[in-house]
C-alpha cells in the first residue's frame, strides 16, 4: 500500500522523536530534502543575517531542537514534511556526516579506503545511512572544541562532509527517490569518534590572513565583509554579487584573493569561489 503524505509526515515525525531521544537536534524536511519550512526573511528587500533570533521557525539547521515539544510545533508548521534532518556539529555528538555519493560516476567507497591506506586510519565500526540512490552517510563525532566545515568532493572525488551547519537526512526519511535506512546492525550503535588522522583531512589548512589591498580602499573591505556575514544558501549568491560590483568598480583583480579567503571562511571549497568570481568577471564584461 502507498504511503499517503499524513503517513509520511507522521512516520517522520516519529522517527525525528525518536532520534531526539539519543541528543540529535532534528528539524523537518519536504520530498526534496531541504527544510520543509521556508524562510520568515525571503521577501524581505535586504534581510539582514538571522538564524533564528526573530523568533520565528524557517531558519533550517538553525531551527534544530531535541525538545520533543519543539519538535512538535516544527513539524505541525510543516505538515507536508516526509522526512528529518539532524544538526552536525552540536553537543552532546558533535556529528560529522561521511557522504558516500554514487552519482558522480566515481567509486567513494574506494577512494575512502584509499584515504585510509594511505593516513593510516580506520574507519571504526559506526552508524551507517543507506541512500535511495546507493550511497551511504557514515556518523562520527568531533571533538567539542573542534569546527569541521562542509565540504563537496575537497577530500575526495564524491565524498561529501557535512559538519557544523550542514545537516543529514535521518533515516526514515522519504524523499522524490527513496526512503533513507539504517544499515543492518548499526542502528543503535553510538556514533564513533572520527579517527585523528581523518579529522586532520578533514579541517582546512591554515590560512595566512590576505587583507583588501590599500587600492580597494573601505568599499573592498565592505565588499569582503558582506562575503563573511553570508551563511548556508547564500554563499555564492553573496560571492557573486560582491565579485560584480568589484568588477564594476575597477577593483576586481586587487580584490579576487581577499573574496576567496572570504568565501573559504563560509564554507565554500577554493575551486568554487573561483569559478564564481570568474562568472562575475565575465558577466561585467572583464577577463577572468
Amino acid at each position: 500500500m502507498a504511503t499517503t503524505a499524513r503517513q509520511a509526515t507522521t512516520l517522520a515525525l516519529a522517527h525525528a522523536l525518536s532520534a531526539a531521544e539519543r541528543g540529535l537536534a532534528v528539524i523537518p524536511l519536504s520530498r526534496t530534502k531541504l527544510p520543509a519550512l521556508r524562510s520568515p526573511h525571503r521577501d524581505d528587500p535586504d534581510p539582514a543575517p538571522c538564524h533564528g533570533e526573530c523568533g520565528r521557525f524557517g531558519h533550517g539547521v538553525y531551527d534544530a531542537a531535541t525538545d520533543p515539544a519543539r519538535i512538535r510545533e516544527l513539524f505541525a508548521a510543516a505538515p507536508w514534511a516526509t522526512g528529518y534532518g539532524i544538526a552536525c556539529g552540536l553537543p552532546p555528538h558533535h556529528l560529522i556526516g561521511i557522504d558516500l555519493d554514487t552519482k558522480s560516476g566515481t567509486d567513494s567507497s574506494a577512494a575512502l579506503r584509499e584515504l585510509a591506506l594511505r593516513h593510516l586510519f580506520t574507519i571504526p565500526p559506526t552508524v551507517v545511512v543507506l541512500t535511495p540512490s546507493g550511497g551511504r552517510h557514515l556518523w562520527l563525532t568531533g571533538p567539542p572544541d573542534v569546527v569541521v566545515p562542509n565540504s563537496a568532493g575537497r577530500l575526495a572525488p564524491g565524498i561529501d562532509i557535512r559538519g557544523a551547519g550542514g545537516y543529514l537526512v535521518g533515516p526514515g526519511s522519504r524523499t522524490d527517490h527513496g526512503v533513507y535506512s539504517t544499515a543492518p546492525g548499526t542502528a543503535h550503535i553510538v556514533p564513533a569518534r572520527c579517527p585523528r588522522a581523518l579529522l586532520r583531512l578533514l579541517l582546512p589548512p591554515p590560512r595566512t590572513h590576505h587583507p583588501a589591498p590599500p587600492s580597494a580602499g573601505g568599499h573592498g573591505q565592505g565588499l569582503v565583509q558582506f562575503v563573511l556575514a553570508a551563511h548556508e544558501g547564500q554563499r555564492n549568491t553573496r560571492l557573486f554579487w560582491a565579485a560584480c560590483r568589484a568588477y564594476e568598480d575597477g577593483i576586481g583583480p586587487a580584490l579576487v584573493d581577499p573574496l576567496v579567503e572570504a568565501a573559504l571562511n563560509t564554507g565554500l571549497t577554493e575551486r568554487e569561489a573561483r569559478a564564481t568570481i570568474a562568472s562575475a568577471a565575465r558577466m561585467t564584461g572583464h577577463r577572468p
